[in-house]
């Protein structure tokens, strides 16, 4: 099994995405002594007896208050339970774990003041498969993602519910049966652990490395319905995109090309073709998908930088045995990115779409009306089209930004937060919905490219169609639609359709 080691802070978007794909996580030896130096900082400030936020102060709007050494560890123990008030289905196991490796990194670094046996529970928890029951629903994305991130504290004092590789039950039984003892936590490690943004962030580069593979896959699907609306290539020409300059429509423009390049469909219309321009679903597909392209990146730049940093508050400074109160804990890098990530998601869909709708009108692909050879007593794709366009519809309704829904809280004390946590949270359905669109897609572009037989598509285009027609016959007759849409969803979701093409003619994000 793979194994990523973090703790060193350059942890890249390949390295979080074998991490939420299930690779073992392992923390970087060389941060304990930080860790410790961390702690023992912590220690003295305590034994000072200066007034330290979050340390021997009350939190947020209740930060006046100072709260007596015997009752530190009460302290922090409170702030756990007073925030589990999460409410909503559990976060899936796979992001859930991916946020405890983010936590774990952040407290790696050695500047929140916590104890190497706090660190050395959380990397345990992670290596056994021991993953907190995460209500999803709670955070606002500013003063970390408290509520979600107190449900993962909580499991680890023993509270709440874990779930293990075979069941579900009490945390402290979980604990128990995998010889973990729970925490009790030390003065200011309640609120390390709450504060940050790893449920925001976990969140988002999920919904990023899920776009990145619908993205590559809705090339191959782009290039499949050009060639079944025996659309031209001359739009990807090199010399167009070279003068436009934008990296991301030239990488577009080359994949399309590598993926048409040998297409006997293609090379049947090269001349004599009475078209002189295609539809911009087929013509701009460079144009548009690079746009795409070039934002996924920038937004996988925010998200690894975010993922390596540290987001929590105060800041501990061991050298100078300074705790510092900031805001490095407020969500807005990742809400204005989870934000540009929806707006791709929806664009993809929309452009997919929009080839779906080209393909059944013969007026515009020259296509039987619908895919279907005996059009009128079959409806064909008629149907498929119009799921294409509710799900469209639903993700454009989602990617309102969610930045700019700030709601002030904690008696105003917290009066501007970003809204970074649903922000991220709708980029799975949002891709689910994304899935299915594409999904559709191949099944109407592999349609219209079977009534060009005897002629092929290009070899990587016709090893796609092979790989859908192993599970989904071509429509010659009516028949239910759903079971073959999940089957081509299923396709582009695991990557099939990237692989059966050639995973290295498509660009990625990193």
């Amino acid at each position: 099994m793979t194994t990523v080691v973090i703790g060193s802070g350059d942890i890249g978007l390949d390295g979080w995405r074998k991490v939420y794909r299930g690779a073992a996580v392992r923390l970087n030896p060389d941060a304990l002594p930080k860790i410790a130096a961390s702690a023992e900082a912590v220690a003295a400030i305590v034994a000072r007896g200066e007034p330290v936020y979050g340390v021997n102060t009350g939190f947020g709007k209740l930060a006046t208050v100072r709260i007596e050494a015997a009752d530190l560890e009460a302290l922090q123990r409170n702030l756990v339970l007073s925030h589990s008030a999460g409410v909503g289905p559990p976060v899936p196991r796979s992001i859930t774990r991916l946020m405890m490796a983010l936590k774990l990194a952040s407290l790696a670094q050695g500047a929140s003041g916590v104890r190497r046996s706090t660190v050395a529970l959380l990397e345990a928890m992670i290596e056994r498969g021991l993953t907190p029951i995460i209500p999803s629903q709670g955070s606002v994305g500013a003063s970390g993602d408290l509520a979600p991130l107190a449900h993962m504290a909580a499991a680890m004092i023993g509270l709440g519910e874990i779930e293990t590789s075979s069941a579900r039950m009490p945390a402290l039984e979980a604990l128990q049966q995998h010889g973990l003892e729970p925490l009790k936590l030390g003065p200011k490690e309640g609120l390390a652990l709450l504060n940050g943004t790893q449920f925001s962030t976990a969140y988002a580069l999920a919904g990023l490395i899920e776009t990145e593979t619908l993205f590559r896959t809705a090339l191959v699907t782009g290039a499949l319905s050009t060639d079944a609306a025996r659309g031209s290539d001359a739009p990807f020409d090199p010399r167009i995109h070279e003068l436009r300059r934008h990296r991301g429509q030239i990488e577009t423009a080359a994949a399309l090309r590598a993926l048409m390049a040998g297409s006997e469909i293609r090379a049947s219309h090269l001349k004599c073709d009475e078209r002189v321009q295609d539809p911009y679903c087929l013509r701009c597909q460079p144009q548009v998908m690079g746009a795409v392209l070039d934002l996924l990146r920038h937004a996988a730049g925010v998200l690894v930088t975010e993922a390596n940093g540290v987001t929590d508050n105060p800041l501990i400074y061991p050298d100078t045995g300074e705790a510092l109160s900031g805001g490095n804990f407020h969500g807005e890098p990742v809400a204005f990115t989870a934000d540009m990530i929806a707006i791709a998601i929806c664009e993809i869909g929309s452009l997919a779409e929009r080839r779906i709708a080209m393909l059944v009108d013969p007026a515009v692909s020259g296509l039987p009306a619908f895919l279907t050879a005996h059009p009128g007593l079959n409806s064909g794709f008629m149907i498929p089209q119009v799921t294409a366009a509710a799900l469209v519809a639903e993700n454009r309704q989602r990617a309102h930004p969610a930045s700019i829904d700030t709601i002030p809280t904690s008696a105003n004390q917290e009066d501007h937060v970003s809204m970074s946590a649903h922000g991220a949270r709708r980029l799975i359905p949002m891709a689910d919905n994304l899935a299915s669109i594409v999904g559709i897609e191949l099944l109407a572009a592999a349609q219209g490219c079977d009534f060009h037989r005897p002629l092929a598509s290009s070899p990587p285009l016709e090893r796609v169609r092979e790989r859908l027609r192993a599970g989904v016959p071509f429509l010659d007759q009516d028949r239910s639609f759903a079971p073959d849409i999940d089957v081509a969803a299923a396709l582009v979701r695991s990557g099939a359709v990237i692989d059966a093409a050639g995973s290295e003619l498509l660009p990625l994000v990193d």
